[in-house]
């Protein structure tokens, strides 16, 4: 194996891009937890599997903030511990991604029961996989500096370590190119599903009179399946590209754009996240607007009445904006 590149350097901007993207990815991802404890009606079986890949990105943002607030030059005991939480969190960050995927595929397209037996092994590959994978890193003193020649700054992979190449593939790179196979065949399937649905739906048409309000609905569901995985890929894909010219030896992985890049990918999928489910899901932003506007009025003494509208329970599926697997197999079981 050839000799490793020398270290990378971090500049200040380059650290402040990265610093202010683990903010907002904390921040987005305590917003995602806050709407699930605040609002019980909001508490659907998807929004569930959101809420711990949430606390997966929280826990993971927090750890790379330190990483690169320190910038090591070295493995320390910090350093080290910085690496296993990294590690174990942006690894259960993949595997509760994909499980989201696949309940939402379970559901919708095979119809199949999902009681509380899958949310257990859920649980256990998606928390455990990842943390026996860590604890035999660190015992096996295989988590230390890595030179930010595969990172920004934090801890991840000993760069000392003769067969660091494995254990960058296990704690973290074989998760992350499998999410990138995964991801977008899942959403696919779940696409077509929903086409055949709507073609279905369309032939009955002229005697439903509810059936044109379900489009905007099902035209917004469309949109996240697509961005779900596409927003998956842009972020994560700069760390792969890194990996890869760090296998080459190319000079390439010093490139500031390409650390930067790096560095907002790992960081904001907490952000990018919260952008979709929360800002962007209408029956989420629609309760979190009238708090905000509730406490607003309070706080200047004015009397306040929440519309109807606001006290009425929202469906379900909406608050993630997928459909409910009970809407779309009566409608595939006419075709």
């Amino acid at each position: 194996m050839p000799q490793p590149l020398p270290p990378t350097q971090l500049y200040a901007a380059e650290r402040a891009a990265v610093l202010t993207s683990c903010v907002l990815s904390s921040l987005g991802s305590g917003l995602l937890v806050g709407t699930h404890a605040l609002w019980p009606e909001l508490r659907t079986r998807p929004r569930e599997l959101l809420l711990y890949l949430s606390l997966a990105d929280l826990l993971s943002a927090l750890s790379y903030f330190y990483g690169v607030l320190k910038d090591f030059d070295g493995t320390s005991w910090d350093c080290v511990l910085q690496g296993a939480l990294s590690t174990f969190s942006n690894t259960s960050s993949f595997f509760w991604t994909m499980a989201v995927a696949l309940y939402l595929y379970l559901t919708i397209v095979r119809g199949s029961p999902t009681g509380s037996g899958l949310l257990c092994c859920f649980h256990v590959v998606s928390w455990g996989v990842p943390l026996a994978i860590t604890i035999v890193a660190v015992a096996l003193k295989k988590i230390g500096y890595d030179a930010s020649n595969v990172s920004v700054g934090w801890c991840w992979v000993n760069l000392d370590a003769e067969d660091r190449v494995l254990w960058m593939l296990l704690t973290g790179k074989v998760w992350e190119i499998l999410a990138y196979v995964t991801l977008p065949v899942l959403y696919i399937l779940i696409k077509r599903h929903i086409n055949k649905a709507r073609a279905a739906l369309s032939e009955y048409r002229p005697i439903l009179s509810r059936a044109p309000a379900l489009q905007p609905w099902t035209s917004t569901a469309d949109k996240k399946l697509i961005l779900i995985p596409v927003i998956f890929i842009i972020l994560r894909i700069w760390s792969t590209v890194r990996f890869i010219l760090t296998l080459c030896n190319s000079p390439a992985v010093q490139n500031s754009v390409l650390v930067v890049l790096h560095g907002i990918g790992n960081t904001f999928q907490g952000g990018a996240n919260c952008i979709m489910f929360v800002l962007c899901t209408r029956v989420v932003r629609a309760r979190l607007l009238s708090s905000i506007c509730c406490c607003h009025h309070d706080d200047m003494g004015w009397p306040w009445r929440s519309s109807s509208s606001s006290r009425q329970h929202p469906d379900p599926a909406e608050s993630l904006d997928v459909p409910d697997p009970e809407r779309t197999k009566p409608l595939l079981s006419s075709t």
